[in-house]
């Protein structure tokens, strides 16, 4: 099965980032081609100052006779230049591989060269890479020449950089801002989402660009409309329990008179059944719109109630743990939820055992029992809702299978967790996690 990647970054640090490739891109570009054209204004003004020199040095050492030509080649010599004069074509010359538009830039700047026979070499290699060569006099000797200074390279300056940098920080910084504040309205519509079902949730505010605001009507269209399914469903489950509990009160008095015992037991089992699988559904079904708020709790007190309780009815359930444990929770709610797992406990086990503990991680509840527990393939489905299963337990219990549904919710309220899990020892364990905040 694919598993699908959920991405982390948000729509504004998407678009933040396109605007960042986008303008680091067009930067460097724009660096390049300025650097690039920078380089050729530089080597075309070597190539001018180089064709200048070349023709001066020529002409003096024209003018000299040959025996003082080496001395005068030496004086020619200055801090960009090394100038030097020999009879003959030196070796090396012939070798050399020709810098082809050097050699053009200079003729362009001293034409009078391109009789003198001019031929041009690079030695070395990288950053150290330098220009040599030499050009022939008149009679026939060689004057050769070579420059002191590395041929500049593509090279890029840090301050340059920075300077060109600084404008598309501040754009960059500017579009995230504008950005920012065009996308508020979809961090709201997402929170708004989150709110559709509950009190707090309220109608959204049309703002931002023409499609956001299509999609935040459409919206409020929407939670208006789940607000009033919602509505009549309440309205529906109140008259439903009124109507389905008052035939079954008439039926309950009626059932008083019948003088037979066996016919009596029978009817007050069905009642009673019918009865809690009224209260159940309505629990379940009513879950989400419980208005019930979160109060101080004696926890332990609670558990001890619901103890005594269950003990009343003739079933085995003990309570371990500490006499005092306060803690803010829906009462209502949560006591719901305990009272489902003891009967539940008490249904299919001898004993039932309420276990309240306290520790870092937060407050544990459990409810365990010596029956014959869960399959552990089943450990799952058990928890969804109209689910029984009559291998594992029997079948002469009652409701619809609602029990364990409504207590995954009202934890789920409380902020907390519910897990099943079967003891080593032989039955059931059922814990419920709430946090101490």
């Amino acid at each position: 099965m694919t598993r699908i990647l959920r991405p982390s970054v948000g729509l504004i640090g998407r678009i933040f980032g396109i605007l960042l490739l986008a303008i680091l891109i067009e930067f460097g570009a724009s660096t390049f081609y300025y650097e690039r054209a920078s380089q050729l204004s530089v080597r075309d003004d070597e190539a001018r100052r180089l064709a200048e020199h070349l023709v001066i040095a020529r002409k003096l050492l024209d003018e000299e006779p040959a025996a003082q030509r080496a001395a005068l080649a030496a004086d020619l010599t200055t801090s960009r230049y090394i100038v030097r004069w020999s009879p003959k074509l030196p070796v090396r010359l012939h070798i050399a591989p020709t810098l082809d538009r050097v050699h053009r830039q200079v003729i362009a700047w001293e034409p009078s060269l391109a009789t003198a026979n001019p031929r041009l070499r690079l030695t070395g290699s990288g950053r150290n890479a330098v220009i040599e060569g030499g050009i022939t006099l008149s009679d026939g000797s060689w004057m050769q020449f070579a420059t002191r200074e590395p041929v500049h390279e593509l090279s890029f300056s840090f301050d340059r950089i920075l300077l060109g940098l600084a404008p598309a920080v501040i754009i960059i910084l500017i579009g995230g801002v504008l950005v920012r504040q065009t996308l508020l309205p979809m961090r709201q519509l997402a929170q708004a989402a989150e709110r559709v079902g509950s009190d707090e949730a309220e109608e959204l505010r049309e703002a931002g660009p023409r499609e956001l605001r299509r999609v935040i009507r459409a919206f409020n269209r929407m939670q208006a409309r789940i607000h009033g399914l919602i509505e009549d469903r309440t309205q529906a489950l109140a008259a439903v329990g009124h109507d389905m509990r008052t035939p079954l009160a008439r039926l309950r008095l009626r059932a008083d008179v019948v003088d037979d015992p066996e016919a009596y037991k029978a009817m007050e089992a069905d009642i009673s059944e019918m009865e809690a699988m009224i209260s159940s559904l309505l629990a379940y079904l009513n879950g989400e719109d419980d208005t019930e708020r979160p109060v101080p709790v004696d926890l332990a007190a609670l558990c001890q109630t619901v103890a005594d309780d269950a003990r009343d009815r003739d079933g085995d359930v003990r309570y371990e743990g500490p006499d005092h444990l306060e803690l803010a929770v829906r009462p209502g709610a949560l006591k719901r939820a305990l009272v489902n797992l003891v009967e539940n406990g008490v249904h299919h086990a001898e004993h039932v055992w309420i276990r309240l503990s306290k520790d870092e991680a937060g407050i544990a509840l459990r409810v365990e029992d010596d029956g014959a527990g869960i399959p552990p393939e089943a450990m799952e489905s058990v928890l969804q809702p109209f689910v029984r299963l009559d291998q594992a337990r029997s079948r002469d219990t009652m409701g619809l299978g609602l029990g364990l549904s409504i207590v995954v919710r009202a934890v789920a309220a409380e902020g907390g967790t519910f897990s099943l899990r079967n003891r080593s020892a032989g039955g059931l364990s059922a814990e419920i996690r709430l946090p101490l905040g």
